[in-house]
């Protein structure tokens, strides 16, 4: 499946006369630009051309031009330059104006480099924030009344996370009259934009080359004549003595090569063209997802940039669901992405917070084409099919996905459960979370089931349960008895049926006075035990609580293994390690003092005062939540569980009962393909939200038996690999690095489309 690379905000591929500059560098005109012989001579005579066709393309006669390392280089040599002139008049006793100002929309490296050499070179100036309106533009009139006072000013050209073009004329008039000087991050603009140079009062203008067509590692920095200029590099000389090292010669022919292209105007395409690409995806993405919210007007941004946010959707959802079907976007800036976090661009621009959380960025170059974008609506539209498949879209959807019999909900590592039955088409729900009831909602609802419970573990501390507002949305599909225990529980009843299971409790008091177990049974076994927070994964839910009840900890923990044996599988209330599932006989093994209850070594008195010391002076989690339990043993996620691709391949080939499992989830799996395993290899498709169904299967295959797990990146791959491993299944592993990079062994393994996949029973 051809990538469609729809990211190039992010960084572009190397144009083919870009690569063909650089080459012919490093083979042929390899000198060293500062030897004043031929070869050096050859080398100096390309360095120089491509000086002055950046000068040709930039529309300036004077002024200097330097090549730098990219636009970060860039950003700090101007910083450092600026910063140094202001205490150099400080010095001289001039008087100073000593504001940094910075838009609040601006990329990182602005205002960490404000920091970094305000601190360095000890001015301890102001740095304040040039705050935006909803269209994510510089509010001038603030900046008007903080212009006399500010030493200098930094803004974009246009935003790298949505487009948006600064009012640059207007940021102009804004400082008439003041002193600042002034940096206009380009980075986006190179290509897209006239930035008007010659005319403008801009100081220090940084570009940066991969983010049009050129290689990583070489940009340009501007400054206008007159403005002062710091070197941060010095040594040989080179750049005119502004910029010492010897140059990037590759990276400047490409770059070279790249500019020379934009000033003939035959490779890129104008604005015409591009604005009729991005209007080609704009309708895609609203037929595709009719409530699309665009989150930057399209008059104000480059033709080049959408971003965009879909009600319901998660950034992961949309992001996972794009790059199954070889669409590569983004969930903002690249140097942020991996950080998971709102969007602090949208953020600045006041947009609602669900918005900030679940924005994409998705943009192209000036040099794609129709067929491209062709292919990119396609897929788009493709994308939505899948996640309405999976009940992920409000727009209804026939042919839905195979439902799990437990579907586990992650919020902070607070867990929630929903058991289906497809055969009676009745659900039960376990701790649901407020901030799940829009999702639960949409999940009963698309796939027609009738909600037959909705029940607690325990009185929650750490939030107010959410059954009441869950019952609430879905009334129509609600088939609960009018009366309830406390807990939601169906007065007077002993078990709950779901067709071919049923669910009965049992009280276990400790952690909570009113702590309750669920009881998952199918004929006489017992599959699931959903344990709250009386047994977690490394800990025993805390008993300090004014309403936990410590003394009878103890005897519900012999209880609860009376009843469910050492075995079968707990699901918890609060999952802090990614473990999914444990059993009384694993946690013996990692807690003493739940070894000694079992062994008859302590008493529920000696068990409250050692688990009372336990916790004591108990922290916040990761999260900064309340933790549920003391952890005294946990998965850790150094174990190795990985396997490289040769090692798969192995296993393939000398252990026929190899069983390679998908844990993406099933709008991944049908968007993209499980490739290059072999016709012959054992395929199974476990979603991991829907992992805990498969579980069991899998702690009952021999030992001997290899189990490789797969996703997109290897993350989710080895939390499930490792799950297993705490609970004793050996010979698990997680592809290393994921089906990413995974189509390097395309040619020698025949692709297998995951339709032909053995979905678990």
């Amino acid at each position: 499946m051809k990538e469609i690379y729809l990211d190039a905000n992010a960084t572009t591929s190397v144009l083919p006369q870009a690569r063909a500059a650089a080459l012919g560098v490093m083979t042929e005109s390899f000198g060293n630009p500062s030897s004043v012989h031929g070869t050096g001579l050859r080398a100096r005579a390309i360095l120089d051309e491509a000086r002055a066709v950046a000068r040709r393309v930039l529309g300036i006669d004077s002024g200097r031009v330097i090549f730098t390392s990219g636009a970060t280089e860039g950003i700090q040599t101007a910083i450092l330059s600026a910063l140094t002139e202001l205490r150099r008049r400080r010095d001289d006793g001039r008087a100073v104006s000593t504001d940094l100002l910075y838009g609040a929309t601006e990329h990182k490296a602005v205002p960490e480099a404000l920091r970094h050499w305000n601190a360095m070179l000890g001015l301890d100036f102001s740095i304040r924030k040039i705050p935006v309106d909803s269209d994510g533009r510089h509010d001038l009139a603030w900046l008007r009344e903080a212009a006399p006072f500010a030493g200098l000013v930094c803004t974009m050209a246009a935003n790298n996370e949505t487009g948006v073009i600064s009012d640059l004329d207007g940021i102009e008039q804004a400082l008439s009259g003041s002193d600042a000087l002034w940096l206009v991050d380009s980075v986006q603009a190179l290509g897209k934009l006239s930035l008007d140079l010659a005319r403008r009062r801009i100081d220090y203008a940084p570009f940066s080359g991969h983010k049009l067509y050129a290689p990583k590692g070489v940009g340009l920095l501007y400054v206008r004549d007159g403005s002062p200029f710091s070197p941060m590099l010095m040594g040989g000389g080179q750049e005119g003595e502004l910029r010492a090292g010897t140059e990037n010669m590759t990276g400047i022919a490409a770059l070279g090569a790249v500019l020379l292209e934009l000033e003939r105007g035959t490779t890129f395409k104008d604005a015409a063209a591009l604005n009729a690409y991005r209007s080609a995806l704009t309708s895609a993405l609203r037929e595709a997802f009719p409530d699309v919210v665009l989150n930057a007007p399209e008059a104000l941004s480059l033709p080049t940039t959408l971003n965009f946010s879909v009600p319901g959707l998660t950034a992961k959802q949309l992001l996972d669901a794009f790059d199954s079907a070889g669409v590569r976007l983004s969930g903002g800036s690249a140097c942020s992405a991996a950080k998971a976090q709102p969007s602090y661009v949208l953020a600045a621009m006041g947009l609602p917070d669900w918005q900030a959380a679940s924005a994409i960025r998705l943009s192209f170059g000036p040099a794609d084409t129709s067929t491209l974008i062709d292919e990119a609506c396609s897929r788009i539209k493709r994308c939505a099919e899948a996640l309405r498949s999976n009940c992920l879209s409000s727009r209804p959807q026939k042919g839905r996905a195979p439902t799990p019999l437990v579907t586990r909900f992650v919020v902070d590592g607070a867990c929630c459960y929903l058991v289906a039955d497809t055969a009676s088409m009745r659900c039960v729900v376990i701790d649901p979370l407020p901030e799940l009831t829009a999702d639960l909602t949409k999940w009963i609802q698309c796939r027609g089931f009738n909600l037959a419970a909705v029940l607690d573990t325990h009185s929650h501390g750490d939030h107010a349960s959410s059954a009441a507002d869950l019952r609430a949305s879905v009334t129509a599909l609600l088939q609960e008895p009018a009366q309830l225990e406390p807990l939601g529980w169906p007065a007077g009843t002993s078990e709950i049926q779901l067709g071919h299971f049923r669910m009965t409790q049992i009280a276990v008091p400790g952690h909570t006075r009113d702590s309750t177990s669920y009881v998952l049974h199918k004929d006489e076994d017992k599959l699931f035990v959903f344990v709250g927070d009386t047994v977690m994964p490394g800990s025993l839910g805390r008993s300090d609580f004014e309403q936990s009840e410590p003394l009878r900890f103890a005897t519900s923990l012999l209880r609860l293994e009376e009843v469910v044996g050492s075995n079968t599988l707990l699901l918890p209330g609060h999952d802090y390690d990614d473990r999914f599932a444990t059993t009384l006989s694993v946690e013996r093994e990692a807690q003493p003092l739940l070894d000694g209850v079992f062994k008859g070594e302590l008493d529920a008195g000696a068990f409250a005062v050692g688990k009372a010391e336990l916790e004591r002076d108990l922290g916040l989690t990761a999260y900064q939540t309340v933790a549920c339990g003391a952890r005294v043993g946990h998965c850790s996620r150094k174990e190795a569980v990985e396997i490289d691709a040769a090692g798969v391949v192995s296993l393939l080939d000398t252990q026929s009962q190899t069983l390679l499992v998908d844990v993406r989830e099933i709008y991944e799996q049908l968007l993209g393909l499980t490739s290059g395993f072999g016709a012959e290899a054992k395929l199974q498709a476990a979603p991991l939200s829907g992992v805990l169904s498969a579980m069991p299967a899998w702690l009952d295959l021999p030992q001997t038996t290899p189990v490789v797990f797969v996703c997109r990146s290897g993350n989710r791959s080895a939390q499930v690999a490792r799950a297993l491993r705490a609970l004793g299944r050996t010979n698990v592993w997680s592809l290393r690095g994921g089906l990413a990079l995974w189509p390097g062994l395309h040619a020698a393994h025949r692709q297998t489309e995951l339709s032909s996949l053995a979905r678990p029973s």
